[in-house]
């Protein structure tokens, strides 16, 4: 069995013993896989990355003729018998190569018997997300550590409009519906602008004085605190917002952000957060805290600068790639296109949701998401749901959420 260097990252110079070795060798059996592999790998910067279409049968067809890379990803989707066809895959390959698998079985069985019984470093299930494949594959591709997260319970967004009127608040409070109503998750909503958030109004739930409480007196925060400063808007949807005078500055205590967060992990299964970008104490924890960042833009030129001014903020230390990016109110009069703002960013759009004026007017002005979860607008809070969910939404596998490391591709 290799050493453990050899073991958890690609060599810099992108040999292994012999020069004949490529670092990385993908079979992807479809085009939205590959896309996906693509951008994150190609974020990474690794070296020496080949992609062909094609699933496993197509990799040991391949392999049987040519080196064995250092490092594979193969799908045995559509497979009758997948384990089968990993076994005779573990035939032709050196038995030091680093084997990744992707499938469509979902269940926690055929996890293990890939990860255990046969020893591929890590399986992940379609459809792909870019989080899943910058999580469990990069760390064992490049040698990076693995996020590190000590506390296990719930996940935390946060979205941030890259300047005001991009729609964060309004996309913030119907996310939180989506997961904590129409997918039953125990979902916290979390406004961080005590003084001018919108986020109960949207909810058509109650501001309270717990948070300003949390955040100048951390001491008093925990479970007890949390049940009551949380107000219910539905069995499994709650809002933490506050309604603080406007000559009333918050006096933020150092640390605050921290334990109020973990307090919320330990009751929620989601922590939405709603964080402006004006650069203030909570706000930065809150943004170094979560496991994904959502940067909601406007299809506008100021829209852009200031994505880019956010994006070179380093990232949390949950946090596996950049931020995710959300366009909003594409096809507004006068605005730009998404390939005009891709090129301008030097980045593909993560989710887009068209400009709906009427719909989502009607929406804030009753503090019904209920009314504004349709058309385009639904089908981009679903994606960006799938996004930061990480599992399918509601049709998920708990077992899946808690995956060991394996390493070694055994006979």
């Amino acid at each position: 069995m290799p050493d453990d260097a050899r073991i958890n990252a690609l060599p810099e110079d992108g040999t292994a013993g012999r020069g004949d070795r490529a670092p990385l060798l993908a079979f992807i059996a479809d085009g939205a896989s590959e896309a996906i592999l693509r951008e994150v790998l190609g974020e990474s910067a690794l070296p020496g990355v080949t992609i062909r279409r094609g699933n496993v049968r197509a990799a040991i067809a391949a392999l049987t003729k040519t080196p064995t890379p250092q490092a594979l990803i193969v799908d045995v989707s559509g497979e009758d018998r997948p384990l089968t066809a990993l076994g005779d895959l573990s035939e032709v390959v050196e038995p030091d190569v680093r084997v990744l698998v992707i499938g469509e079985e979902e269940g926690v069985n055929f996890y293990r018997l890939v990860t255990r019984h046969l020893g591929a470093l890590e399986y992940l299930y379609k459809p792909l997300t870019r989080d899943m494949v910058a999580r469990h594959f990069l760390p064992l591709l490049t040698g990076a550590e693995l996020p590190a997260d000590n506390f296990q319970g719930g996940r935390m967004v946060t979205l941030t409009g890259v300047r005001g009127g991009a729609g964060a608040s309004t996309i913030a409070a119907h996310l939180a519906w989506h997961f904590g109503v129409a997918a039953g998750r125990h979902t916290v909503l979390l406004d961080a602008d005590l003084h001018f958030g919108t986020g109960a109004l949207l909810l058509d739930g109650k501001a309270s004085a717990g948070l300003r409480t949390a955040l100048e007196a951390p001491q008093r925060i925990d479970e007890l605190f949390v049940e009551r400063a949380a107000q219910p808007v539905s069995e499994r949807l709650f809002v933490l917002a506050g309604e603080e005078a406007p000559d009333k500055p918050l006096i933020y205590t150092e640390g605050a952000g921290e334990r109020l967060i973990e307090a919320l992990r330990r009751r929620y299964n989601l922590i939405i957060a709603d964080v402006p970008p004006a650069p203030l104490a909570f706000n930065q924890d809150l943004l170094g805290l979560g496991h994904h960042r959502v940067l909601v833009l406007p299809p506008t030129l100021a829209g852009v600068r200031d994505t880019l001014r956010l994006l070179a903020l380093p990232h949390g230390r949950l946090q596996p790639r950049r931020p995710i990016l959300l366009l909003n109110r594409l096809g507004a009069p006068g605005s730009l296109t998404r390939t005009q703002i891709e090129s301008a960013l030097k980045l593909k759009i993560d989710v887009v949701i068209p400009d709906m004026p009427r719909q989502m007017a009607r929406a804030t002005a009753l503090g019904a998401p209920t009314s504004g979860l349709r058309g385009g607008f639904r089908a981009g809070i679903l994606a960006l749901a799938k996004e930061v969910a990480f599992v399918k939404v509601p049709d998920e596998s708990p077992a899946l959420s808690n995956r060991r490391r394996w390493f070694g591709w055994r006979r």
